[in-house]
């Protein structure tokens, strides 16, 4: 019932078609289905031979009719509208981003034989390699074979283009190796496409095959191709090449000064860079952005800041790029007075409404730990992108807020703001910090809905998050079902088992990722190391030495550390002392690392004796060194030289005491009978003593059989951690060993009433 009318109408048309169908337009020569066969010059109402509304009748009753079947060639050029045989038709839908309609249309002048110019085929590829249409640009490929037009040089070129900006690289080269000759244009293209694809060795294989053709690069090509040694990057073709330039006589080139010096800065030789920038002819904001990125990237913030305030002498104006990088050099160093220094010139400049600008600013002031003035910016922002969201969401979690970053997606989702795999890592390191494994159970739903579940970084930060939330079951899960791992989901998933204490596991899961021909970096070994340590598995700790030693990591100086510490605490000292000495680099945590195993072991003395060796060799103690000798006095009985350590700590070495060396200083008058000492120590810290503290004091007093020392040390304990068991069981010991049963009695009972297990 409910078609009736339609069935009606349908008939009534074809009734008005039969009386009069010069009124009808005759689509039939589209041969596309989604045109109908004929429409109404006027009504534009539509009509298909085959559509389901129409009477039996009418397919018969339209062969007979005197239109007959539709004709080829000549004989239907008639028919074809007047606008395919104007190309300048197809440029306009391509400038008006209507591409399939311009496709269209192009196809169909190739199926009627009408010539399109070249210019038409340009346009088309053209607008595929800016929408990154892919599909449709195969399209216009197939057209141009059609059309015989596969030689065409500079079809060519825009064709490998299209291909690599779409991402097709191997139909990129494809078409490269089908061309019949090939022009500058032609090779910088293709050089272009595997730079900008990230293959710079490839990049300049084909540089050097273009000047093998004798074809002499142009200052294009030169640009890519010293983008691409700047990536990897390859030093010595990048001198060669600019010795090529200057023999080339582009030396003067601003555009190609500006590249050299980003080269010289990627690989490493600031000085080759500052050098470059001082001879350049003519300066412009590009080329100081880019020295002043170059001294920001290697780490040598200060001169960054020196040469922007040069520019500024100078009269050249910086842009959003300088303010970017002067900003993320401050963040880098939480050097603050700088950055809002930075910001007030940005504001003076009219950038602060920049969205990139805003972002990076709240990075800054997040990073530089002051968060509540990066939330203020943020809110202030007139436009906010993910990128926005992000810098504040991370700012939180950098400072160890997560719940406000939890918060601050809640707000973003009502705001409509799409989160990216950005996002999504950021919120679950804030779950992983604060274990809000519910959290991260909806974020891990939220990931798989957003469609970043397939994302290897993703992925390997959801395995980080359960394993640091205990759910080490729902980590291995999630590993198992990841499409594409990497060597940081490896690590991701050996360091939670390790991190749960399972180091047998994570051991396991080594030799696994082995197999399945993984090349292990330091951070694994690092993992493994401490696994070993934890567990004191020393066979499998010396094997893992042998790895690393095949690896080549023997000589990075984390690894050398982490070994270090390892044979430490497996009790082989000896061998420990081997690996240090045998270290080509050792940093403040090498020392500390052999301080401490001496300091585990005993060895009081040696501890001391290499304490005063590393100051000799101008490495400065940090507080955990300090940590670590004073422990070593204190297990060595040597109370004076920890005494005098640590009133020198803050006063000749700038390292101000903290909770743990005053814990350290207690156990070591404690363990050496001076209670009195340690309590009056105790007394005199100019900050609050925490539960270790007291417990530290405990202890002491339980080996020395001291009950009023040891009832005050309770007391304050207990005070801070109510529940905590260790209080009650090192009490009850010190009234049992001096044989009072009632004070033991009423200790237990009010350990019933506390509800302390």
């Amino acid at each position: 019932m409910m078609h009736t009318g339609k069935i009606v109408r349908a008939k009534q048309l074809w009734q008005e078609f039969f009386s009069d169908s010069s009124q009808w337009s005759d689509n039939r020569f589209l041969k596309n289905p989604k045109y109908p066969h004929f429409t109404h010059k006027t009504t534009n109402e539509s009509l298909w031979i085959e559509g389901w509304l129409n009477p039996a009748w009418i397919k018969s009753k339209v062969a007979t009719m005197a239109l007959g079947p539709i004709q080829s060639g000549g004989q239907l050029r008639s028919r074809v509208p007047h606008f395919l045989d104007n190309s300048g038709h197809v440029s306009k839908l391509c400038h008006e981003g209507r591409l399939k309609e311009a496709l269209f249309m192009v196809e169909l002048m190739v199926q009627q034989n009408i010539p399109a110019p070249i210019n038409t085929y340009v346009c088309l590829l053209k607008d595929c390699t800016r929408r990154k249409a892919l599909a449709e640009g195969k399209r216009v490929h197939v057209l141009i074979i059609e059309r015989g037009l596969g030689s065409n040089i500079l079809l060519g070129n825009i064709l490998v283009n299209m291909y690599a900006k779409c991402g097709s690289l191997v139909e990129a080269r494809q078409v490269f190796d089908s061309m019949h000759e090939h022009n500058v244009f032609s090779w910088t293209t293709i050089i272009s496409a595997y730079a900008n694809l990230g293959k710079g060795e490839e990049a300049i294989n084909f540089f050097e095959q273009m000047k093998q053709t004798g074809i002499s690069p142009n200052k294009v090509a030169f640009v890519v191709v010293l983008k691409a040694c700047a990536r990897i990057p390859a030093l010595e073709k990048g001198k060669q090449l600019h010795l090529d330039i200057i023999k080339s006589g582009f030396e003067s080139d601003a555009i190609l000064g500006n590249t050299l010096v980003d080269m010289y800065s990627k690989c490493g030789l600031i000085e080759d860079a500052r050098q470059v920038f001082n001879k350049l002819h003519e300066r412009n904001v590009v080329s100081w952005t880019a020295m002043i990125a170059g001294y920001a990237q290697q780490g040598f913030d200060m001169e960054a800041f020196a040469l922007y305030e040069q520019m500024k002498e100078e009269g050249v104006q910086p842009n959003n790029v300088t303010y970017v990088v002067l900003l993320k050099a401050c963040a880098s160093i939480a050097t603050l007075e700088k950055g809002k220094q930075v910001h007030l010139d940005i504001i003076k400049s009219g950038f602060e409404s920049d969205v990139i600008i805003g972002s990076t600013l709240v990075d800054m002031y997040a990073k530089c730990k002051c968060v509540e003035y990066a939330r203020q910016l943020f809110n202030n922002m007139h436009e906010r992108n993910v990128v926005s969201w992000n810098s504040m969401i991370a700012g939180y979690v950098q400072q160890g807020l997560g719940k406000e970053a939890l918060a601050l997606y809640e707000q973003m989702k009502q705001e409509s703001v799409q989160p990216n795999n950005v996002t999504y890592v950021v919120l679950l390191k804030a779950c992983a910090s604060i274990a809000a494994l519910e959290v991260g159970k909806q974020l891990h739903m939220d990931i798989t809905g957003s469609g970043f579940g397939p994302d290897v970084i993703v992925g390997s930060t959801l395995v980080d998050m359960y394993a640091k939330c205990g759910c080490i079951a729902h980590a291995r899960q999630v590993f198992n079902n990841m499409h594409e791992r990497n060597v940081v989901s490896w690590n991701a998933m050996i360091a939670g088992y390790a991190q749960q204490g399972l180091g047998k596991a994570a051991l396991v899961l080594y030799e696994q990722m082995k197999k399945e021909g993984f090349q292990p970096d330091d951070v694994t070994y690092v993992v493994l190391l401490k696994s070993c340590a934890s567990i004191a598995a020393l066979e499998e700790g010396k094997q893992l030495h042998l790895d690393i030693i095949e690896s080549g990591f023997e000589s990075d100086v984390i690894v050398g550390s982490t070994l270090v510490d390892m044979y430490a605490k497996c009790g082989r000292i000896e061998d420990a002392r081997q690996v240090f000495n045998n270290m080509h680099e050792r940093n403040v945590v090498s020392w500390t690392a052999m301080i401490s195993g001496y300091a585990q072991q005993g060895f009081g003395k040696e501890a001391l004796t290499l304490l005063e060796q590393m100051q000799r060799e101008g490495i400065k103690p940090n507080e955990v060194t300090y940590v670590s000798v004073l422990s070593a006095c204190s297990h060595s009985g040597l109370v004076d030289k920890g005494r005098n350590l640590f009133n020198s700590m803050y006063k000749d070495h700038g390292v101000r005491p903290t909770m743990d060396h005053y814990a350290c200083m207690v156990d070591l008058l404690g363990r050496a009978g001076l209670l009195a000492d340690a309590e009056d120590f105790i007394s005199n810290m100019p900050i609050q003593p925490n539960a270790l503290v007291w417990m530290t004091l405990l202890g002491a007093a339980r080996n020395h059989g001291h009950v009023e020392i040891g009832r005050h040390a309770f007391d304050s304990a207990v005070k801070l951690e109510p529940e905590n068991a260790s209080a009650y069981v090192l009490l009850s010991s010190i009234y049992a060993a001096a044989g009072q049963r009632d004070e033991l009695a009423n200790l237990r009972k009010k350990m019933n009433e506390a509800g302390v297990t």
